[in-house]
């Protein structure tokens, strides 16, 4: 780990805190970190508590949530219902995936495999069932063997050509999976207790016992492989850091006019450094090896502790604090143009044409980001950053963290209408703005999923520093200031565990019959209550639409400035984005078929599907699946695993 650099980026260059607990922007702010690079040069001061003061007196009254398997088995529910209807082992993906959307579920799998890595010695503790180890071991290899699959059938050649964001998905989850391996291993495999490996020595006497004694878990044999596409798939991105424009940042797709969006900034942070965290090493340097004109400053690839992906991390972090990038609510809109950009005259360099649409996703990815620079840093602001961020979508969800209720009674509601818009989401649970309407896109579909695999990241608990790669030594750090903040930090994410708990009884509402969940999860807290009326449209669902909210994730990318230069069309322009084209619709949710679903028949004889919102659009599907599954997840470990 790089201390002198680490130094460097926590003090001269500043952590970027937050000074309160309201609903403002990042501002950055000069702290002392509670980890110490060098001999103690102030007292770090961790934050008596990460909520707002009404909801941390409130929440001291209140007991901690409780072990709760049975949450767990919704969980596993949601993975085996994943894998049995939409993975397909003999091609080694979810066929009806597009590549991006299969890098995320992939990621959601082995999330949820490590968690359940992290319960086996909570299953039957005291050995007064039948559940032995081959059955929890195998369910564990069950799903490392899917995504090991998915290895082989991810289109890696496919997905470098593509934009930035799609490329850095795969970063991610590879780690993802990385982490997976070392858990597993962590837990229930000692290895090199005995020997360096199981080959039997040429002066001992040694039985057959002892090749099954001694041995690592076998998934340790496909971190080389991980690790490599992992590193790959980062270098390639990081071509994507533009300092001519806006002052730096990433640019979202490079075939596209400059467009610098929160999305592609958030992965790169949460990229980065978790690249300087998991990254293992990768002694391979194929098949993309620098240019061979240049050998000067040879490329090596060390592993965790990089102090070039902590570099990035950090400029990444500034820059985006500074990008004006959050509303009113303090959530982060979509991104930036530079006006024209296309005009010879104009030497604009500015991020000044704002998208305003919010997206759960874009509040998710960040969190990966801070807790990664928390872990590497010790610098409690990014911390803050946080917490505050999930505030303000529990509160952009019409959620009271006070009361521990939604804002809204929706047993008030008068017949037929839908209850009122938070930002990101009504009644206390989270949506995307095309969800009630059920026009979401593929992309949308797997937005709010997002979201929730990154809180469960960021909600984890904090650990002290671990020892220097290489050096067996752990770094100094203020063992009071990290206790206290650490006990906040779990006091807060304890906070969470009601408004986690009311979003997961409204989705699991929304399974049909062979478990699969819906998009609309808002959907089955109304159909609990009797709705009664026409599902609503983009016109009915209330959710406002600005003329400079420009929702391209879901309707598409417009054909005109500033997103596209205007040259005249031609077969080149064809696949522009350079991105996967979107899976279609199912057939029985054609555009004809769906405008007759959205008509609202009175009495018996009313169409099946017109009961069932989420069977509009796109259906249910592998990314709402996945959603479904986050979520789960996220429950489980913020709010009842032991």
């Amino acid at each position: 780990m790089a201390l002198s650099l680490l130094c460097v980026l926590t003090l001269a260059c500043a952590a970027h805190g937050l000074s309160g607990q309201s609903v403002g922007k990042p501002s950055l702010t000069q702290e002392c970190p509670i980890f110490l690079s060098t001999a103690k040069r102030c007292d770090p001061v961790a934050p008596k508590s990460f909520l707002p003061a009404d909801a941390a007196a409130a929440w001291e009254r209140k007991e901690p949530h409780s072990p709760d398997l049975s949450v767990l088995v919704d969980v596993l529910d949601a993975m085996h219902d994943m894998q049995t209807a939409y993975f397909a082992p003999w091609l080694g993906t979810w066929p009806d995936a597009i590549d991006w959307t299969a890098a995320v579920m992939g990621t959601h799998i082995s999330g949820a495999t490590r968690s359940l890595s992290e319960a086996l010695i909570h299953i039957d503790p005291d050995r007064t069932s039948s559940v032995d180890w081959k059955l929890k071991s195998n369910l564990v290899e069950r799903y490392f063997t899917q995504v090991t699959a998915y290895y082989f059938g991810q289109d890696a050649f496919a997905i470098r050509n593509e934009a930035y964001d799609d490329i850095l998905w795969v970063v991610l989850g590879w780690l993802e999976t990385i982490q997976l391996i070392n858990v597993h291993t962590n837990l229930h495999f000692s290895y090199g207790l005995q020997h360096e490996d199981g080959r039997p020595q040429v002066d001992a006497v040694r039985g057959i016992a002892d090749f099954f004694s001694n041995q690592t878990y076998h998934g340790n044999t496909w971190i080389p492989a991980f690790s490599h596409r992992a590193r790959i798939f980062w270098d390639l991105a990081s071509t994507g850091w533009d300092t001519e424009l806006c002052g730096g940042g990433m640019i979202w797709n490079p075939r596209l006019l400059p467009y610098k969006n929160a999305i592609t900034n958030e992965l790169f942070i949460a990229a980065s450094i978790s690249m300087y965290l998991y990254f293992p090493g990768d002694e391979n340097v194929s098949p993309y090896v620098q240019d061979s004109t240049d050998n000067s400053n040879p490329r090596t690839h060390s592993g965790p502790g990089d102090a070039e992906y902590l570099k990035a991390a950090v400029e990444g972090y500034k820059w985006l604090v500074s990008s004006n990038m959050t509303n009113q609510h303090g959530l982060y809109i979509d991104g930036f143009h530079i006006s024209g950009y296309t005009d010879a005259r104009n030497n604009n360099t500015k991020c000044d044409l704002r998208d305003d649409v919010v997206l759960s996703y874009n509040q998710g990815v960040l969190l990966t980001g801070l807790r990664g620079l928390w872990d590497a840093t010790g610098a409690s602001s990014y911390l803050s950053d946080g917490h505050r961020l999930i505030q303000n979508v529990i509160k952009a969800s019409g959620y009271d963290l006070v009361s521990d209720a939604a804002i809204d009674d929706i047993s008030t509601l008068k017949p037929g209408r839908l209850p009122r818009w938070h930002g990101l989401g009504r009644a206390g649970v989270m949506e995307d703005p095309c969800d009630a309407s059920g026009t979401c896109s593929q992309d949308g579909q797997t937005f709010k999923g997002i979201f929730f695999h990154h809180l469960t990241a960021f909600c984890a608990s904090l650990a002290a520093p671990a020892p220097e790669p290489g050096t067996g030594t752990a770094p100094n750090f203020d063992a009071h200031a990290f206790a206290a903040a650490a006990a906040s930090h779990a006091h807060a994410c304890s906070a969470y565990g009601g408004w986690l708990k009311h979003n997961a009884r409204a989705a699991l509402a929304t399974r049909d019959d062979g478990g699969r969940f819906g998009q609309w999860w808002t959907a089955g807290l109304l159909q609990q209550r009797g709705w009664a009326g026409p599902w609503p449209t983009t016109a009915e669902d209330g959710v406002p639409r600005a003329p400079d909210a420009v929702d391209y994730h879901n309707y598409g990318v417009p054909d005109e400035e500033p997103w596209r230069r205007p040259v005249p069309r031609s077969p080149q322009r064809e696949g522009t984005l350079g991105a996967q084209q979107q899976q279609p619709m199912a057939a029985r949710a054609r555009a004809d078929e769906l405008r007759r679903k959205k008509r609202w028949v009175a009495g018996d004889g009313v169409d099946a599907d017109a009961r069932d919102p989420n069977t509009r659009g796109r259906g249910r599907t592998v990314e709402t699946q996945g959603g479904g599954l986050a979520l789960l997840r996220a429950h489980w470990k913020i709010a009842h695993a032991p």
